[in-house]
């Protein structure tokens, strides 16, 4: 099976390059991987004195030195004096990732929700843009639009700016028009479709929402540092993105994850995917909606459910307290499985368990074997609902990362007319 093509995201969480040596890599490979460990080093901690750098990545002054002029030659990083220092000697200067200038496009098609961001180089936010996805719009059919908010926030991009390419995050359920769940299919082609529509042919990698989000909380979020993770999404399913020894699991063609449709109860309702008892049939938006009362609807009834709880209304504090004791039942068993070292929780079922941690732990330490509970973390995500478009664009940076000074040209998005913005 081929390598997938974010696989170099592991080096994002850890990017202290040891160095090859001169048995496995010559001088030209030696620096390639030089200069990509200390742009990954400033891109992922943010402005860095050459005296870190020497003392991270295990390289002397004058490497560094001569690493952090290239790239600043490259148009990738400033070298500036560190501000207010006052101290015998020169001051080391400071490395700083060019943000305002090199940047990936991250998009993201989500339940209910397009959007399209600019994201510089270190991970900055430059801009973004959102539109409704109405009920029935495949990933595919979300191309137009999404082109549409690339189009209008290239006609705010600096004059001088380096596009080095795109990445699409995309729910992993989407319901056909007779609101049967289909998994993968046209959806995989919309980076090929997008990047001939917006940037002159450049594709864009794409991949699973949770996944990528995963990928967010472990390079910038709740699981930094952790190289064991399970990142549960909740929206009209539920997915998981699941890093094991730093390096994303996504399985044959790319459909791991799918542990919505994991099922914990034979005898339960029947799911959209065709089994019954499927896992989000018990935590899923739906069933918070259900057991709390409430008719099927969208992310909005969702919030007034949660509100409710919050404000002590009984029906509402029961539907998460029963969505919260499945959530742990589910948990366990994945701990059981994966062994993880944190569990973090994103869309709605971090709502869930931060109004009720205690059922998702009692659930946890009855089913899970102590070997694999007693060590495991339970977080909300951090990231919110930044962190599909964060994990979008740090796969867009990786071929930037792996070679700085050889990436290879990218079309430019072309600027929409004034007023395309949705």
């Amino acid at each position: 099976m081929a390598t997938p093509a974010w696989s170099g995201l592991a080096r994002s969480r850890n990017p202290e390059f040891p160095g090859p040596t001169a048995a496995v890599a010559g001088p030209e490979e030696i620096r390639r991987q030089n200069l990509g460990a200390v742009l990954r080093y400033v891109h992922v901690h943010g402005p860095t004195s050459r005296a870190e750098l020497t003392s991270r990545l295990g390289l002397n002054r004058s490497t560094i030195g001569a690493l952090a002029a290239d790239l600043a030659a490259g148009g990738l990083v400033t070298e500036e004096a560190p501000v207010g220092v006052r101290r015998a000697g020169r001051p080391s200067p400071v490395v700083t990732p060019r943000s305002d200038r090199v940047y990936a496009l991250a998009l993201t098609v989500e339940a209910d929700r397009l959007r399209a961001a600019r994201i510089g180089l270190g991970g900055r936010i430059l801009d973004v843009r959102e539109a409704s996805r109405p009920a029935g719009m495949s990933a595919l059919d979300a191309v137009g639009p999404l082109a549409g908010l690339v189009r209008d926030m290239a006609r705010r991009e600096v004059a001088d700016g380096l596009f080095v390419g795109g990445a699409v995050a995309a729910t992993d359920t989407t319901r056909d028009r007779d609101g049967r769940i289909r998994i993968g299919g046209a959806d995989a082609t919309i980076g090929t479709v997008l990047g001939a529509e917006v940037a002159a042919g450049a594709g864009f990698v794409t991949g699973d929402l949770a996944d990528f989000t995963g990928l967010a909380e472990h390079v910038r979020g709740a699981a930094t540092g952790v190289d064991d993770l399970i990142y549960l999404h909740g929206d009209l399913g539920v997915s998981a993105g699941i890093i094991i020894g730093g390096r994303l699991v996504v399985g044959h063609r790319g459909h791991s994850g799918k542990v919505g449709h994991m099922v914990v109860n034979p005898g339960g309702l029947p799911c959209g995917c065709g089994s019954r008892g499927c896992w989000e049939t018990e935590v899923g938006e739906a069933a918070l909606l259900r057991h709390a009362g409430r008719e099927p609807g969208g992310r909005g009834l969702v919030l007034d459910v949660l509100r409710a709880a919050a404000d002590g209304e009984p029906t509402a504090r029961n539907a998460v307290r029963q969505v919260a004791d499945w959530l742990g039942f589910g948990v366990a068993n994945l701990v059981n499985v994966v062994n993880p070292g944190t569990v973090v929780f994103g869309g709605s079922l971090r709502e869930i368990y931060a109004a009720e941690p205690d059922p998702v732990r009692r659930r946890l330490d009855s089913i899970a074997l102590p070997a694999s509970r007693e060590h495991v973390r339970l977080r909300a995500a951090t990231l919110g609902c930044d962190g599909p478009l964060i994990g979008a664009a740090e796969l867009a940076f990786d071929t930037l990362l792996a070679d700085p000074l050889h990436v290879p040209a990218t079309g430019q998005p072309e600027p929409g007319p004034a007023g395309t913005a949705t």
